[in-house]
């Protein structure tokens, strides 16, 4: 065996197969894959290994379409049949919602240049003339989806991988990952060790216990699966074709055909966890005892759907193990805390997704960036806070919703709370209603009652009138928004500021008090982050960013040494935060603080660290919100008491608490993008509006990246659009845009109502050689046409009046 390797995978089941071939391809032909048994044990080989190409995450969609693609590519590349039945899979719905989600589908693949659209019943009868639709209101088609051979498919990958020289080692368990001080590893075997610069966790169901190796935890648990297939029914045996599969989803199962008889499959209520202490050892190409009572009444409706398999007999029972993240998508990328360690295990719709996993994977650790933003993977999304009781608790929800459509905004309750606040039991009985943001509970809104739900759909929901009053009464008046979720940094030392200036990319403050704003650029040349940083004292900056990216942001951090006698705290635990904001937002605070908060002596984009109602708080004079106002840090100790004195001076100012809906509306109106909406790794900053935050004049990371695409014409610019003709909804994210004529423009990135300006508004992008501000464009809410038009400015205070405190120029004339 070889004793060096650029990567070493562990794990031969589908993801390790493909990111080794992905490896190879991409140039890494010196790498290893080492399989504890043989190829495809685990969860791999007893799949159902249905495929298909539409998901609800659009960089999803792309990379489900390649890896569709992919495998015809590969049985010809190899010679390796990856068994590919492409008969096509009826998308069927029996309620509005599931009508609305299908129809925003059609509209995505048509924006995609995918094939997926809608049929009559009378036509899906012809295409499966077995099952009956009498009950159903909306039938889409894909062509293409189907399944494949879940042995084939891996086994594909290995070929196409040794034939480029990678090689497969089976029977050779990991007993050891040994990080290197040069950040290499040592991979320890019965069959010797492996110098590697790379370690790989695809080990599937032992994700766990390879991550133990290395002294990782990871948020996962396996449960058991069931489906079976029947004996030959003559009727499938008759008809000289193969049948379309059905995914029936409000019905919970799935449908297609296996030789001349039918595989039905379901994820049920009475869900069953398996391993919860860890996979044993040697478990391989093992199953479960049947146990079909627990997935009866989700068959019955199967059978209620094609009544041919009722009197079928039970060919064979497959009930076997899967492994689930929290939110059920993979864990995935490299761990932000250890050098040279990616993960790809977790994956449950493994063979739609398995190319795309082992292309991105490969891209990420040989190019240093993927191509697309996928941090719907990216195991960052998740940290300690993930432990085992909120994790198992997900999994649960996550397998028996299964089939549930995920509305926009929705918030399911499953784990939580996992991490709150001291004035979280204060909040909760204001009436307010809870959102998870990196673990924490931060409020969405506040509700007349308190333990008030809020309800979940595509179209305006409960929440939408509260939400109103809010966002009018912090534009009349003032609001207090609780900002505790946002992620706090604490850089200190006498290398503080030469670390910063290194990192960002705009100039850091030379001056105490002062503040920026500024990009982070991303290994390609894109935006991986916008932070403010502030300078406190001579030799302490407090950094702020994105909540959600904290971990993934401390990739980008390892990549800029610090200088010796400096430090970087991750303050976010122990600090906590409100935005003061409104045209009353200092007549309220200086009722609480004797610091001079006048325009002239508190100008925007400064700060100071003063005494509010006996607290003592960072002030810093930004606000999210596009109005006056001031963020306030203070130690999360004091944050009930400074909390109690803002909304007490508030009420006087016939003012209140904000939530993060109305925060999202009001930046909306203001045209203010968002990490993980419209920044991402994927948009350069001339795309973004924020190359006039660039300064070339100094260092900053990934500096030679940037200036390769710096005077690249735009691919899209972000923009934001009014949508002039609505119904009860509003955009959310994601929708397609296209022309009246039918040409794509570009994609949804955020939406909201504009209670202030009283239009339905969006952010997202556009590409200018197709469509310019002024001109009038569709955008599919529900996944139909909306007719809307692409301003010229934000509709909130385009000119920044409001957020600088200062008349425009006219009225100063006129007095």
């Amino acid at each position: 065996m070889k004793t060096h390797a650029q990567a070493v995978v562990i794990g031969g089941g589908l993801a390790g197969c493909s990111i080794l071939y992905h490896l190879a391809k991409l140039g890494w032909t010196d790498s290893i894959l080492l399989e504890r048994d043989e190829l495809t044990s685990g969860s791999t080989w007893h799949a159902a290994a249905n495929i298909h190409g539409l998901h609800d995450n659009n960089n999803i969609t792309r990379i489900q379409h390649y890896t569709m693609n992919l495998y015809k590519e590969l049985e010809q590349e190899t010679g390796q049949s990856c068994g590919v039945f492409q008969p096509g899979s009826l998308y069927l719905a029996q309620t509005e919602e599931r009508e609305h989600q299908l129809r925003l589908q059609e509209a995505k693949a048509r924006f995609y240049g995918l094939n997926f659209h809608e049929v009559s019943r009378e036509q899906a009868k012809e295409l499966h003339p077995l099952a009956q639709f009498d009950d159903i209101r909306c039938i889409m088609y894909e062509p293409d989806g189907g399944n494949v051979d879940p042995s084939g498919v891996p086994h594909a990958y290995a070929a196409g991988a040794r034939a480029m020289g990678a090689t497969i080692e089976r029977f050779c368990p990991v007993t050891a990952t040994e990080q290197q001080p040069d950040g290499s590893w040592i991979v320890r075997t019965p069959k010797g060790d492996i110098h590697t610069q790379w370690v790989v966790n695809a080990a599937g169901l032992w994700g766990r216990e390879v991550a133990a190796l290395a002294g990782l935890t990871l948020p996962l648990q396996p449960t058991e699966h069931q489906y079976f297939v029947t004996e030959s029914i003559d009727e499938v045996a008759n008809l000289g074709r193969r049948l379309p599969s059905i995914a029936d989803r409000d019905g919970e199962y799935y449908f297609r055909q296996e030789g001349n008889g039918l595989l039905i499959g379901a994820y049920e209520k009475e869900m069953k966890f398996w391993a919860e202490e860890g996979t044993p050892l040697d478990f391989a190409h093992d199953l479960f005892p049947d146990d079909l009572d627990r997935i009866m009444e989700n068959v019955i409706r199967a059978t209620e759907r094609v009544p041919v398999a009722a009197t079928a007999g039970i060919k064979r029972v497959i009930n076997g193990p899967m492994i689930w993240s929290p939110d059920s998508n993979a864990i995935w990328g490299p761990m932000p805390e250890l050098r040279n360690y990616f993960c790809c295990t977790g994956i449950i719709p493994g063979f739609s997704q398995s190319g795309g996993l082992g292309l991105l994977a490969a891209q990420w650790m040989i190019e240093g960036e993927p191509q697309y933003d996928m941090f719907a993977w990216d195991l960052a999304r998740f940290g300690d806070w993930a432990d085992k009781a909120f994790t198992k608790a997900r999994v649960e929800d996550a397998y028996t919703h299964r089939f549930a459509i995920h509305f926009p905004n929705e918030e399911r309750s499953a784990g939580r709370p996992a991490r709150v606040r001291p004035a979280y039991e204060m909040q909760k009985d204001m009436g307010c209603v809870f959102g998870l943001n990196c673990g924490w509970e931060h409020p969405l809104w506040f509700a007349d009652q308190p333990g008030t739900q809020e309800t979940n759909g595509f179209t305006r929901q409960n929440w939408f009138d509260p939400v109103g009053r809010e966002v009018k009464m912090l534009r009349g008046n003032v609001g207090v928004i609780d900002i505790s979720n946002f992620a706090n940094y604490i850089i200190k030392g006498p290398g503080a500021y030469g670390w910063l200036d290194r990192l960002v990319a705009n100039r850091v403050p030379t001056e105490v008090g002062r503040s920026c704003l500024t990009p982070l650029i991303s290994v390609r040349g894109g935006v991986a982050g916008d932070f403010t940083i502030t300078k406190v004292t001579d030799d302490e900056y407090m950094m702020i960013g994105s909540g959600m990216a904290e971990r993934y942001h401390q990739r980008f951090f390892n990549m800029v040494d610090l200088p010796k006698g400096t430090t970087i705290e991750v303050a976010t635990d122990r600090i906590a935060g409100f935005n003061v904001a409104g045209p009353k937002a200092r007549d309220l605070l200086q009722r609480l603080t004797n610091a001079d908060l006048s325009n002239e002596a508190f100008r925007f984009m400064r700060s100071a660290t003063i005494e509010v109602a006996g607290v003592t708080c960072l002030a810093i004079r930004v606000s999210f919100t596009g109005d006056l106002g001031w963020e306030l840090h203070c130690a999360e100790r004091d944050q009930t008491r400074l909390y109690t004195a803002l909304l007490d001076a508030a009420k006087q100012l016939d003012g209140g608490p904000v939530g993060g809906r109305a925060l999202g509306s009001l930046r909306i109106e203001k045209g203010y993008g968002s990490w993980g909406r419209e920044y991402s790794q994927e948009y350069w900053p001339q795309e973004v509006g924020l190359a006039g935050l660039i300064k070339l004049d100094k260092d900053f990371l990934h500096k030679d990246a940037y200036l390769s695409v710096k005077d690249n014409a735009p691919r899209e610019v972000l923009s934001i659009f009014e949508i002039v003709v609505t119904e009860d909804a509003d955009a959310t994210g994601g929708e397609p845009i296209f022309t009246p004529d039918g040409k794509s423009v570009g994609r949804v990135t955020s939406g909201a109502y504009g209670y202030s300006v009283g239009k339905s508004l969006a952010i997202g992008y556009a590409n200018p050689q197709v469509a310019q501000p002024g001109d009038t464009v569709e955008v599919f809410i529900l996944g139909k046409s909306h007719k809307a038009k692409i301003l010229n400015e934000p509709p909130f205070d385009p000119a920044g009046h409001r957020l600088r405190d200062v008349k425009p120029k006219l009225m100063e004339e006129a007095e």
